[in-house]
């Protein structure tokens, strides 16, 4: 995979995942505490849904660096492969994206900001370890200070706004 189609491979894909929280009323994050509308839980269960999430979060991650960054599954192999094995990363992140909603009933949750936003950085981290992979995957990774972080966190959130203009300004507008 070139460079640029690396970087476009992300660009799409951090657009998708920076509007999900916004767009979906699905939750796409378990959390230890019950949003209105969710089905009543006993808190040890919440808790335990929590750690299993984000136990999976970190495995996917461990998965993708492994897989995508080339240290499994052969490292550079033929375009095709290497698209396959993107592809099915992806996959596997919206299979755990699904995981919270299971058992609920995602029409009646009603998603605060700060659980979108929550949700957002969660997104940011599947995208930025997505993004490290490949850069491992293509050659040299570079190091990188919080100056990074803060100017990608900042485009993702601003990759997100078309969502957050559908769910808080827009669809109030077609309620009325």
């Amino acid at each position: 995979m070139t460079l640029s189609v690396a970087v476009w491979t992300l660009i799409v894909l951090a657009l998708v995942t920076a509007n999900l929280p916004f767009i979906l009323d699905r939750p796409l994050a378990a959390f230890p505490w019950a949003l209105r509308g969710e089905a009543p839980r006993a808190p040890w269960l919440r808790w335990l849904r929590f750690l299993v999430f984000f136990g999976l979060l970190v495995a996917w991650i461990w998965v993708v660096h492994a897989i995508v960054g080339g240290a499994f599954a052969g490292g550079g192999g033929s375009g095709a492969l290497f698209a396959v094995k993107v592809l099915a990363m992806c996959i596997l992140a919206a299979a755990l994206l699904t995981f919270p909603g299971w058992g609920s009933h995602p029409e009646s949750v009603h998603k605060p900001f700060i659980i979108c936003l929550l949700e957002a950085m969660i997104g940011y981290t599947l995208v930025g370890a997505l993004g490290f992979a490949l850069e491992l995957n293509i050659g040299n990774v570079f190091t990188q200070g919080w100056e990074f972080y803060a100017v990608t966190l900042s485009l993702f959130l601003v990759l997100g706004y078309p969502g957050f203009v559908y769910r808080y300004m827009l669809k109030r507008r077609l309620r009325k």
